[in-house]
């Protein structure tokens, strides 16, 4: 084999390293940033927990939108450009949030942080990794994830900590400057498209084996219990991720040590991602799929009634287990039930309705609060609906044997 096309496969793994680094100061920076500067932000624009959180929604459905010619641009030009530009532009819209001073340009600023975290966040980093990898693309894609997992447990605590020592304004200005100085000359420098034997060979040894269109898929009953399922945990992780620490606030912690509670999730997520593929080897793809609900909706339930923080630590361990498990379940159970070669389009649609709902959920829970008289009243619904979400995955045809009846 030439020595180039060894060198190229090492470089693959260059790019896996580059893009730990960089999700785990984007996802910190980017998407954890602002549960922690809620309250603040809330205080100094004399604006509801509704209003704010809206920035977010915005922000998240803007990226949700972006996503397609996102994908389309790195399939063709790679995600050098992309992805450096999207780092420029996150850098430059923490400028413009640390001197907002009305709700407009709030919204204004979060909508362009969509763009931002669109070029940025994991869809493109997977479309990254994957142009690089003909095997061992399952390995790459979970090293990324593992170390992204991190992010809030890292972030979460140093923002608290800004937060309590400059203020909200001053700590984003610290932040910008932070993802500007790391993400931007990395991607600028290391991300570069994959050769073209290198493509030709992840294309070549990804030949699917029999498998249903999406058309198809989509008059089967176990589609949208999947569907349903993935966008109820989706609303019910970002909505925790927003609002346990204004939450934990009310319950009597302090803002910063109450960003150090949350930042633990992520640490438990990699735990979650780590024994994901033993445990559903065990179980099975339908088992620890809807094992996935049914704990983060019992953890969640948990979360209404604890108070101490005895009683918190096993709820951020079994939260943060399945949030990140989640992320493996929805790969394996639709390459399980419908197969290889319309993966993608099948994967897309369902995860419509998981960014549909991310992107509700911070203002959605924050109306929830508001109707149901309490953040308590949302974490039982919540959970009920992840624990009914679970029993219709549980219950649903959930082999490959379905594709066959579908195509006879």
């Amino acid at each position: 084999m030439p020595c180039h096309r060894v060198q190229d496969r090492h470089y693959g793994w260059i790019i896996v390293a580059a893009l730990s680094v960089t999700e785990t100061i984007s996802w910190g920076i980017l998407y954890y940033g602002f549960p922690v500067f809620l309250r603040a932000m809330e205080a100094d624009l004399r604006a509801s927990t509704v209003a704010v959180t809206g920035a977010l929604s915005l922000a998240l459905g803007v990226a949700a939108l972006a996503a397609l010619p996102v994908g389309r641009w790195i399939d063709h030009r790679g995600p050098r450009a992309l992805m450096t530009a999207g780092s420029g532009l996150g850098a430059g819209m923490l400028l413009a949030w640390s001197r907002v001073g009305s709700l407009h340009h709030l919204y204004v600023v979060w909508g362009m942080m969509g763009i931002a975290m669109a070029c940025t966040l994991y869809e493109p980093a997977f479309a990254a990794v994957v142009q690089w990898f003909a095997r061992h693309r399952d390995r790459a894609l979970l090293i990324v994830t593992l170390a992204a997992g991190l992010a809030s447990t890292i972030f979460m605590p140093l923002e608290g900590w800004l937060l309590a020592r400059f203020g909200w304004r001053r700590a984003v200005e610290i932040l910008a400057f932070g993802l500007a100085a790391t993400t931007i000359p990395i991607h600028a420098l290391v991300l570069r498209p994959a050769p073209p034997h290198v493509s030709a060979e992840a294309r070549g040894a990804d030949r699917p084996s029999d498998s249903i269109p999406l058309r198809a898929a989509m008059s089967t009953g176990v589609f949208w219990a999947l569907a349903g399922a993935f966008a109820v945990s989706a609303f019910a992780t970002v909505a925790i991720t927003v609002h346990l620490i204004p939450y934990l606030i009310q319950r009597g912690y302090a803002p910063a040590f109450a960003a150090v509670i949350v930042g633990w999730i992520g640490a438990m997520q990699l735990l979650g991602r780590a024994l994901f593929a033993p445990v559903a080897a065990w179980l099975g793809p339908r088992t620890i799929t809807a094992s996935t609900f049914l704990v983060q909706g019992g953890a969640i339930a948990l979360l209404a009634v604890v108070v101490r923080l005895q009683g918190l630590i096993p709820v951020i361990a079994l939260l943060g287990a399945a949030n990140g498990m989640s992320t493996l379940a929805r790969a394996s159970s639709v390459a399980e039930v419908f197969g290889r070669r319309h993966y993608g389009s099948i994967s897309g649609a369902i995860a419509i309705g998981a960014n549909g709902s991310r992107a509700l959920a911070p203002v959605g829970a924050a109306l929830l609060q508001v109707w149901l008289g309490g953040y308590t009243h949302v974490f039982w619904t919540l959970a009920g609906a992840l624990i009914l979400a679970g029993l219709a995955v549980l219950v649903a045809e959930f082999s490959p044997v379905a594709r066959q009846s579908v195509r006879q």
